[in-house]
């Protein structure tokens, strides 16, 4: 189990690192990547049918958010509201001609609600950091900072873990896990800041790196255990087997998914 975690990062963080680094088309594509798998797992998991076309609908419009703030930063146009009252407009009126008969036909009509917002609305604003100033950078700072808080709670939960942290979510994670991810994280942080510093300078202090590691772990370990609660709701222990040793894809992006959005306003309201 351990070795096959290890293999995947290896070959999976380089991807991420030059995603990053190269930026669009590369990064914009891996996300969108990431929301197709994630969107497909979440609807597995909610018992869709493979041919149900709520799918392929869902898959479509996660995309589409994921891709707007690409058209909002090359046209200056607000697109996103339009994309999400189309959305809800054609899928309701879908919903009302296709399945008038259905028992949970609006049952289903939520539930792909439900996996275009956690999927594709909270990774999209990862698309949002890197078209930030020094959005690089940001975006280097808050994935790393969260893989640290990810292997320190994993590592020391594991080592050290004696007190439950929520057994009726998650029976395996502990409190020594959660402190120990809240000090890989801001210790993370501090490296990846310097290092960063080193090859393009950003304007940050220490005290709002450290506020933000404290950010990041915080919100990387509610988003793991949000997963957790979801997959023990469908009675499932992993969402996917993409990635070997890790689960699927929301069992590994499970953390980014509140990340994005705090380190996006972070870096608006207190950096900005």
């Amino acid at each position: 189990m351990l070795k096959q975690r290890v293999i995947t990062a290896a070959v999976g963080v380089p991807v991420v690192l030059l995603a990053i680094w190269f930026g669009d088309p590369w990064f914009s594509l891996l996300i969108a990547a990431a929301t197709s798998a994630g969107i497909l797992e979440f609807y597995h998991m909610a018992n869709f049918d493979r041919g149900e076309p709520l799918i392929y609908f869902g898959l479509l419009w996660a995309l589409a958010i994921v891709f707007s703030p690409l058209i909002l930063h090359y046209e200056s146009v607000d697109i996103l509201p339009v994309v999400m009252t189309a959305a809800i407009v054609i899928s309701l009126v879908w919903l009302l001609f296709r399945s008038p008969r259905e028992e949970k036909a609006f049952h289903k009509w939520a539930w792909t609600i439900a996996g275009v917002l956690y999927v594709g609305w909270l990774l999209s604003y990862w698309l949002n950091l890197r078209g930030l100033e020094d959005g690089r950078n940001w975006v280097y700072l808050a994935m790393l900072t969260t893989f640290a808080s990810d292997t320190g709670a994993y590592f020391i939960g594991r080592a050290r873990g004696r007190h439950k942290l929520s057994p009726a979510i998650s029976p395996g994670k502990t409190w020594e896990g959660t402190i120990g991810g809240l000090i890989s994280a801001i210790l993370g942080a501090i490296l990846v800041m310097t290092i960063l510093n080193f090859i393009s300078p950003f304007a940050v202090k220490y005290w709002q790196v450290i506020l933000l590691g404290c950010f990041i772990s915080l919100f990387a370990q509610l988003g793991d255990l949000v997963e957790s609660l979801l997959k023990r709701n469908m009675g499932v222990k992993e969402s996917g087997k993409l990635l070997p040793g890790h689960g699927g894809i929301l069992d590994r992006f499970d953390s980014l998914m509140f990340v994005g959005p705090v380190v996006y306003y972070y870096v608006l309201f207190i950096i900005l």
